[in-house]
Parts: structure tokens; C-alpha cells; sequence
């Protein structure tokens, strides 16, 4: 390796690689170039490695087979899917299931936002801000959590946030060991709904084959209310643990910081209103629990699920497949009349064509989903989820949960009642100034306490329907031999919607679009890096000790608040690191490598 350095001022740019950060769809690898001398990432790719092509055999199969299909997608949130592709499948055959089976599924999909988002706020991300972690990359903030006082240690427990961060070392942190029996008993609790976890047994469309009875909403009340107790020590114990890095790193709100482009389907169905007609979306759309929109730099532009479904554009970038420009248009127009476009789901057609990975060309199987607001193509992202909820739920003003949840146009109120050692507590989400790492991991535990708040109002409305003897929960239906539909959710990492034609009463296109596409999307066409790859680049670098022992932390923090489908199993790969010199000169940058 051959050093240029010019005496009045070098830099050097260091290529580091992590691949793969593994997750479900696909394997995802993140390639960097990083300034040390100025200690900050100056490129970033994000690369997905794995073809699935579930859009290409799901062709031709049974419309009722899709959701068992589809629910294999994924081994983490495959009930999301499951419940996606029902929510599809109901929009075509033109069925609505009986309010009981609508409540029994919200059910199964508030403790599976539950589950997830807590074995992986504090068994996985969490890691990242624990004392072992924190020790090694930055030892002089962990010696300041040592002797910061924690705000509400009388409501967590922990005297500093040193103590916080000891108690999420893994295996052995005492409050990373509780996570895990709660995680346990959140999935029980999906499984009395939905029969089993992560594949539903009872899930079908026109509603769900779980038999209702008073015990089973009892035996799923008896498990939410431990986790409502335990949801008051975590929102505040994660406020201070996350507050306390802004206060110890001045700067550290540029980690993972992008532009505010947040994405929302809305997710948990009000039954009173929703009837999976096209022709209504708008109308039941606006009713959901969670309320669907798109925040572009902090405003609302809209929480229409039909401008949101008419705005998606599937752009392929540098990604390995051909365009399908020219090809048939599956739908040219929707069920109101309006013009679909070619490069819409609907109209999507999937054509791989593998290729030697080139950061100049094509580069991941990854295609670059967007949304076109009639004059750009808006790099949006889910920010793991949780973010883009409150946040769209927070501008909408349209949620009141039964007073357990309010939406206020501002924030989001979350109440939760007393529970056998706590009183009663409401905790506010309030607007971040930024969409970034910390506040992306912060909206996670938030969320979690407003599911469990409104799945308290889920069980009442069970509970009312069984007592009044209401307990049919699937209605028949048929399957039309031509239809175009799309089923609206949230995945636990955020937006997912299935798009299916049928023809002749077949499958004759289906499109998945989860989470993961919109935000480990490549560059598109018009050169707009995807999320993680736009939130890494000009991320600053706060760890102690680089390049000599480097760690990358707050590389991984960036890329693990998206959440991307648990990255439990990084494997790091340095080899030194490539260095590149740049000598800068007066009046001229150079590179010479």
C-alpha cells in the first residue's frame, strides 16, 4: 500500500465493510468509506445479497393459498404478512369478517407488536447501549452514565445510568434477562389469537377460526396487564437512558439523521367502519387505530390510502433485474377510476438478471420502491416503524382509543391504568426535532405501550361481543374469476401491503412490499440513495479509539434503529481496512489512490 501525503493537509478514507447484518429478507451488507481525520462516513451502500422471487411463483397458485404462502416470506413477522394478504384477499372477494374475528385479530397483531419490538429493544438493539459495548467503544461515557443520576430511577429502578446500561449487558444484565420472559409471554398471547406463532393456524380470509370465549380474552387479559406494568418502568427507563447520550455526546442527533420522509400504511382495523371496499378505503382508511400518512419534513401530506396506494412507484436502480417498461399493464385504471401507472405494484412485472456486484452499476437484489408526490420520487422510510406511526397518528388527530390512546395533532397520549403494584400513568409522545437513531429506538418503546393501551380496548369489545352472544367470527365468501386488490398494514418494521390481480380466477400478479425494500433500497435511477444508506452516509464517528480498534458502533446504531429484521447476527469484516489517500491541496481536492 503506497501512501501520498501532502505535509499541509491528509486525510485518509478508509473502505469498511459489514456483511452481511443479517435479516429476513434478504442478507443485508453495509459498504463504507470513512474520513477518519474528519470522523465521519462519506459513502455508504447497502446491499442485499438474496433473490426470494416470491412475486414470480406465487403466479398461477389458488387466491386463498396467498396468505399461507406469504406468511413464509418471513420467519420473524410472517403473521404480518399473513394478515396483509387476508386484509388483500378480503378486498377482492368483497367480504368483511364479523367485528369478532376484526377484534380477535387486532389481537393477535398488538402482541405481536409487542413481542417484536421488545425482544428487540432490549435483546438486540439494545446491546448496542450497554455497559460491555459502551466500555469498550467510548470508556469515558460510560465512566459519566457511572456517575449521572438516572431521572426516574423511583419509577425503573436503577439508581444511574451506568446501572441501566449494566442491566442490558447480554445474558447476564438483569434487565435484559426480564426482557425475555416477557417475551415469552407476548407470544403466548399471539398464540391464544392466531393459534400459532410466527405462521397463523387460525387466521383465514373473511375473518379468523379461533373459538371465543370468555376464558380466552381473560387468559390474554391476564398476560397484557403484567406487560402494562412492566411498560411503566421501560418508557421511562429508556428516556433516560437515550436522553443521557444526547447530553453526553454533543452532536449525537446527527447519527442516523435523514431528511423527514416517513412512511405509514396504518394498521389495526376498526371493524364499525372498515369493509375492505376499494371504493371506501379513503373513508375506513382514516378510521384504522393507527392512522396511515405520509410526513414529508415534518408536515402531513396526506393519510388517504388511495393517494398513498396510487403513489407508489417501484423503480429498479441499481438493483439486479431488468425493467419491465413497455410490458402489459395488468391495471390501467382503479375500481374509482383513476389511472394506475406502469410502475406500480399492480403492474409490476419481476425479471432477475444476476450480475457481479458493482457499486457503479448494480449492486443488490434490492429494487428502490418510492413514492412520487406528483413531482418527486421521495426516498421514504419507515424508521423501524414505530416512528413513522406515532408520527403520522400524532398529525392526524384521528385516534381516540377508548381513552386509552389520543392522538392530539401534536403528540400522542398513551394512558395506562393501575396495575397490581403501580398507579395509573400517561406517558405523551411528543414530535422529535429529528428523525435519527436515538428517536427512532425512543418511538419503539413507545409504541409498544400504545399497543398494549389499546389492545386493553380490543379485549373490551371482544369481551362485549361474546357476552352478547355475538360469537361468530368468519363469514363465507367467492372467489371472483377477475380482481384487483391490496391489503394496507404495518409490519413490525414498518409499511406492508400486498398488490394481487386475478384473472380467470387465478393469481396473475402479486407483489409483497414489506418494510425492507423501502428502507435498504439501492440508489434509483434518479441516483437518491436508499435509507440506510442515505442515514449512514455523514454519520459522524463518536467512538474513542478508531481506526486502530475500531468497532464501527455508531455505524451500527444507525443501521440496527431501522430495525432490519433482527441483526442478531452481525459478523464484522475489516481485514485492516483498504485505505485511500486524498491530498488536499489549495484550491483543488484530489484523490490519488
Amino acid at each position: 500500500m503506497t501512501s501520498v501525503q501532502d505535509e499541509k493537509d491528509t486525510s485518509r478514507i478508509v473502505e469498511m465493510n459489514w456483511d452481511p447484518v443479517t435479516r429476513i429478507v434478504g442478507s443485508l451488507g453495509i459498504y463504507t468509506k470513512i474520513d477518519f481525520g474528519a470522523k465521519r462516513v462519506v459513502e455508504c451502500h447497502s446491499t442485499s445479497s438474496i433473490f426470494r422471487g416470491y412475486s414470480i411463483f406465487m403466479r398461477g397458485k389458488d387466491p386463498r393459498d396467498a396468505h399461507f404462502i406469504t406468511s413464509r416470506i418471513c420467519g420473524i413477522c410472517g403473521d404480518n404478512h399473513a394478515t396483509c394478504s387476508v386484509y388483500c384477499q378480503n378486498m377482492a372477494y368483497g367480504v368483511a369478517p364479523p367485528h369478532l374475528g376484526e377484534w380477535i385479530i387486532n389481537l393477535g397483531e398488538a402482541a405481536e407488536y409487542m413481542f417484536d419490538h421488545n425482544i428487540f429493544q432490549e435483546n438486540l438493539v439494545g446491546v448496542d447501549y450497554c455497559a460491555k459495548m459502551v466500555g469498550e467503544t467510548n470508556p469515558g461515557v460510560l465512566e459519566q452514565a457511572n456517575r449521572t443520576e438516572a431521572p426516574h430511577a423511583a419509577d425503573h429502578g436503577y439508581r444511574t445510568i451506568g446501572d441501566i446500561m449494566r442491566a442490558l449487558n447480554p445474558l447476564e444484565g438483569e434487565f435484559y434477562k426480564e426482557a425475555l420472559q416477557v417475551s415469552r409471554m407476548t407470544r403466548e398471547m399471539f398464540c391464544l389469537m392466531e393459534g400459532r406463532h410466527v405462521h397463523p393456524s387460525t387466521l383465514y380470509p373473511g375473518g379468523v377460526g379461533t373459538v371465543a370465549t370468555v376464558q380466552l380474552f381473560t387468559d390474554y387479559l391476564t398476560r397484557l396487564m403484567r406487560y402494562v406494568e412492566f411498560m411503566k418502568r421501560v418508557v421511562p427507563l429508556h428516556d433516560d437512558l437515550f436522553d443521557f447520550f444526547y447530553e453526553a455526546m454533543p452532536g449525537y442527533e446527527e447519527v442516523g439523521r435523514r431528511r423527514i420522509q416517513l412512511v405509514c400504511w396504518g394498521s389495526l382495523n376498526n371493524p364499525e367502519y372498515c369493509d375492505f371496499d376499494y371504493r371506501t378505503m379513503e373513508q375506513w382508511g382514516r378510521k384504522m387505530f393507527v392512522s396511515p400518512g405520509i410526513v414529508v419534513d415534518g408536515e402531513l401530506v396526506t393519510n388517504n390510502l388511495v393517494d398513498i396506494n396510487l403513489g407508489i412507484r417501484i423503480l429498479l436502480g441499481h438493483s439486479f433485474y431488468e425493467d419491465w417498461e413497455g410490458m402489459e399493464k395488468f391495471v390501467t385504471h382503479d375500481a374509482l377510476g383513476n389511472p394506475v401507472d406502469a410502475r406500480h405494484p399492480w403492474n409490476q412485472h419481476t425479471i432477475p438478471r444476476p450480475a457481479k456486484r458493482d457499486f457503479d452499476d448494480k449492486y443488490s437484489w434490492t429494487m428502490s420502491p418510492r413514492w412520487f408526490d406528483g413531482t418527486d420520487y421521495l426516498a421514504c422510510d419507515t424508521g423501524g416503524g414505530p416512528i413513522a406511526r406515532l408520527w403520522a397518528t400524532a398529525l392526524g388527530g384521528l385516534v381516540d382509543i377508548g381513552g386509552y390512546v389520543r392522538s392530539t395533532g401534536h403528540s400522542v397520549e398513551i394512558n395506562l391504568p393501575r396495575t397490581v403494584s403501580k398507579p395509573a400513568v400517561t406517558f405523551e409522545w411528543k414530535i422529535p426535532r429529528w428523525s435519527n437513531a436515538i428517536e427512532r429506538n425512543r418511538a419503539r418503546t413507545y409504541f409498544q405501550a400504545y399497543c398494549a393501551a389499546a389492545a386493553l380496548h380490543f379485549v373490551d369489545k371482544a369481551l362485549a361481543e361474546v357476552r352478547a352472544g355475538n360469537t361468530r367470527t368468519w363469514e363465507p365468501f367467492q372467489v371472483p374469476e377477475n380482481a384487483e386488490s391490496v391489503g394496507f398494514t404495518e409490519a413490525v418494521r414498518g409499511v406492508l401491503s400486498h398488490h394481487m390481480v386475478i384473472r380467470d380466477g387465478k393469481i396473475a400478479n402479486y407483489h409483497p412490499y414489506p418494510p425492507t425494500p423501502w428502507n435498504g433500497s439501492v440508489r434509483d435511477v434518479y441516483g437518491t440513495p436508499g435509507p440506510y444508506e442515505d442515514a449512514v452516509q455523514n454519520t459522524p464517528i463518536f467512538e474513542e479509539n478508531p481506526p486502530d480498534d475500531f468497532k464501527g458502533i455508531d455505524i451500527m446504531r444507525a443501521v440496527r434503529s431501522f430495525d432490519p429484521c433482527l441483526p442478531c447476527g452481525v459478523h464484522m469484516y475489516l481485514g485492516g481496512g483498504r485505505v485511500i489517500e486524498r491530498m488536499h491541496t489549495p484550491g483543488a481536492l484530489g484523490t490519488i489512490s
